[in-house]
């Protein structure tokens, strides 16, 4: 077909989210050979100094930005899921990379912490997706990852994936980049940035104020004191 690289480019672009090569295939009516061809010289068009790379993976292919100039899409467009990854959150999706499909108990049996906040926001990012149910007691939500797990690690396919050791130091080269744009925005916005703001300081104020705060006082009736009483010995008493 004449132009099929030109049409398959459009195609990719026109759709933003992931395109299967079997559909283009089974639509175009062409050979996986040929769309193989289209798909090598797109992803020569888009490389070195490019703004947009064709990624492949899982039989798909999607237009993406160029990793290089991160920092500068940052600055403009402001994304904001990526200040939802930790350390902890890249490693319970490694997890589940290598061990799905997995429950959650599963996950904190063998990382010894609860993953709840984890399991949220990996779903959030559809980094995992739920698969089915354990047979097991309770019939335990199995979790597995997805495309965009893919993509955040730059694999092909599962089969792609390096070893435990090799993708954990991935994950901490990955954090630390997060976490050293986030103290650089820190300090850009300090001026704004209340310690009160912080959801986990909030929750560990609630606990300290919960755990601080002295048993209310019960008269013999069983009536408790309001506070303002509390400790007045002349007490009035009411019939």
């Amino acid at each position: 077909m004449n132009n099929l690289t030109n049409i398959i480019e459009a195609i990719a672009f026109a759709s933003g989210d992931a395109v299967q090569v079997k559909f283009i295939i089974e639509k175009l009516g062409c050979s996986l050979k040929e769309v193989n061809a289209c798909i090598d010289e797109l992803k020569q068009k888009y490389s070195g100094d490019s703004g947009i790379q064709l990624l492949t993976f899982n039989g798909k292919i999607q237009f993406a930005t160029n990793p290089a100039y991160k920092q500068q899409i940052s600055s403009v467009l402001q994304p904001i899921k990526e200040k939802e990854f930790t350390r902890t959150i890249l490693e319970c999706a490694a997890l589940i990379a290598y061990k799905q499909p997995v429950t959650k108990g599963e996950l904190e049996e063998i990382r010894q912490v609860s993953c709840d906040y984890a399991i949220h926001t990996l779903l959030d990012l559809e980094m995992i997706v739920p698969c089915g149910r354990k047979d097991a007691v309770g019939k335990p939500i199995l979790y597995a990852t997805t495309d965009n797990f893919l993509k955040r690690f730059k694999l092909n396919s599962l089969e792609d994936l390096p070893d435990y050791d090799e993708l954990m130091a991935q994950i901490a080269e990955l954090n630390s980049s997060i976490l050293e744009e986030e103290d650089s925005n820190y300090l850009y916005h300090k001026d704004e940035y209340s310690e009160e703001d912080d959801p986990e300081f909030q929750a560990k104020n609630k606990r300290k104020e919960k755990a601080e705060k002295p048993e209310p006082k019960v008269t013999e009736d069983g009536f408790e004191l309001p506070e303002h009483l509390d400790g007045d010995d002349d007490i009035i008493e009411i019939k």
